[in-house]
This record gives C-alpha cells, sequence and structure tokens, in this order.
C-alpha cells in the first residue's frame, strides 16, 4: 500500500524490501515485443516480433548489430536499447584499437550489467527499461546472454523476452537439448517456430518479425525478407506435418510396440498447442 510513497527515486526502499522503480523496468520488459535467442556449438540465431504502435506507423528496430562478431535484441525501451547497443559498440571499437583483437562477449556483457548496476544506485539515475539479448562468438565459441535492467545477467542456451514469452520458452525448453549439435537451419527453424509461440493465433510473416544470424565465418547479419519468407514457407508446409510423420515411421518400424511411437506425436504437438 501506498507504493507511491517509495518509488519517487531508485535508492529509496519500501518496508518490504524492495526497490520500485527497478521492478517497473524490468515490468517494461515484459512488455515490450517479444525477442527469441538460441545458440549451437557454432551460431547463434536472434529473433524478434516487429511490432507497430498504428497501422500508420512503421515498426521500430529491435535487433542491433554491435561488431561482426556481436549482435543483440532488445525488448522494453527502444530508445535505452539504442543507448546501450551505441555503448556497446564504442567498447568494442576501442577494445579492437587497443588490443587488436575482438572483444571478448563474456568481458562485454560484464561491462554492461556494471553500466546497468550503477543506475540501480544513483538517485539522480533511473534504470534501463530495457532487456538485451546479446548473441556472439569468440575464441571460447558461441554465447548467448540475458542482460537485466537490475544489473543481473545470464548466460543461456536458448531464451526469450517480451510479451507472450512464456509459450516461446516452453517450446524452447522441450527442444534445447538438441540446440548444440544443430546446424544453422535446424536452429533457424525452431527459432521461427518458438517465435510464432509468441503471437498467439497471428500468422507469422516476414514482415512481422526479423532474424538475425552469427556463426563460424560468418559476420553478424540480419536475414532479408525473402530470404524470411522463403523458410516460413517451408516451415508451413513441413514443419506443421513433420511431428506427426515421424512417430508413424517408429511405428511402422516397430510394430510389436505401437505404444511407443505414439507417445511420440504427443510430445512434438504439445509445443504447437501452447
Amino acid at each position: 500500500m501506498f507504493r507511491n510513497q517509495y518509488d519517487t527515486d531508485v535508492t529509496t526502499w519500501s518496508p518490504a524490501g524492495r526497490l520500485f522503480q527497478v521492478e517497473y523496468a524490468m515490468e517494461a520488459v515484459k512488455q515490450g515485443s517479444a525477442a527469441i535467442g538460441l545458440r549451437s556449438k557454432t551460431h547463434v540465431i536472434l529473433a524478434s516480433v516487429n511490432k507497430a504502435n498504428s497501422e500508420l506507423s512503421s515498426h521500430q528496430k529491435k535487433i542491433f548489430k554491435v561488431d561482426d562478431h556481436i549482435g543483440v535484441a532488445i525488448a522494453g525501451l527502444t530508445a535505452d536499447g539504442r543507448v546501450l547497443s551505441r555503448y556497446m559498440r564504442t567498447e568494442c571499437i576501442n577494445y579492437s584499437y587497443s588490443y587488436e583483437s575482438p572483444l571478448p562477449v563474456g568481458r562485454l556483457v560484464v561491462q554492461l550489467a556494471d553500466k546497468a548496476q550503477v543506475c540501480t544506485q544513483r538517485s539522480w539515475k533511473r534504470p534501463y527499461g530495457v532487456g538485451l539479448l546479446v548473441g556472439g562468438l569468440d575464441e571460447s565459441g558461441a554465447h548467448l546472454y540475458y542482460n537485466c535492467p537490475s544489473g543481473n545477467y545470464f548466460e543461456y542456451q536458448a531464451f526469450a523476452i517480451g510479451s507472450r514469452s512464456q509459450a516461446a520458452k516452453t517450446y524452447l525448453e522441450r527442444k534445447f537439448e538438441t540446440f548444440m549439435e544443430s546446424s544453422r537451419e535446424s536452429l533457424l527453424k525452431d527459432a521461427l517456430f518458438a517465435l510464432r509461440e509468441t503471437l498467439q493465433g497471428e500468422k507469422l510473416t516476414s514482415s512481422n518479425c526479423t532474424v538475425a544470424v552469427v556463426g563460424v565465418g560468418e559476420a553478424f547479419h540480419t536475414l532479408d525478407k525473402e530470404t524470411i519468407q522463403a523458410l516460413i514457407n517451408e516451415f508451413e508446409i513441413a514443419g506443421e506435418d513433420a511431428p506427426a510423420e515421424v512417430p508413424v515411421e517408429a511405428a511402422s518400424d516397430e510394430p510389436a510396440a505401437p505404444e511407443e511411437g505414439a507417445a511420440p506425436a504427443d510430445e512434438g504437438a504439445a509445443p504447437m498447442d501452447i
């Protein structure tokens, strides 16, 4: 009760031990358009939903290139996301100039988290109202991190943020064990399937999503609309039927155990029903 007494600045703690402005910033991430990241040993895929405020306006850019080996997808306040992405570009340029090598992804994420955390302990600042999925490739392999407005950061195999992201998380949780050995095309397929889960019945097209890739021998870049639409068309033909076809083949190979062949059909269909 009387929450407005304790949210006038970020350093005022409520009697329950909460910082409301930090919670407001984290809520802004939940209200933003969905963003998804997943990685294998060699590639990282970032994908986001393009959501316009009205039919008369264009969507805001949600995926930014930081360096040839690093990119970010954001959910929340786009203005804060642009500020942080510009800071990350500066850090990459300075490191490359000083050491003549690419900035390790983990080190950049720590610097970004420190910058965000300072905004939670200065009364004249406010937390950044944006969550960032940082994907990149360095000498230790492919990495995917989530940076929180509170200053926390976590490394993930796959993750989703933004509105309706829980449906995408459920899909990714069912599939993530196969991601490390997945090919580039398989990762793209899983990213688009997970992105479709966040649309809640709305049709996925190249105009309402953005997909970016970085990998071994492949600098960070955003796929063009024609490529994305071709992938979506392919998945709508094969993707819907694939979960049902696999158990049928398994059942024909093992006629003595039809119940075992039926079980994977439920598991394959479940993520699409969420």
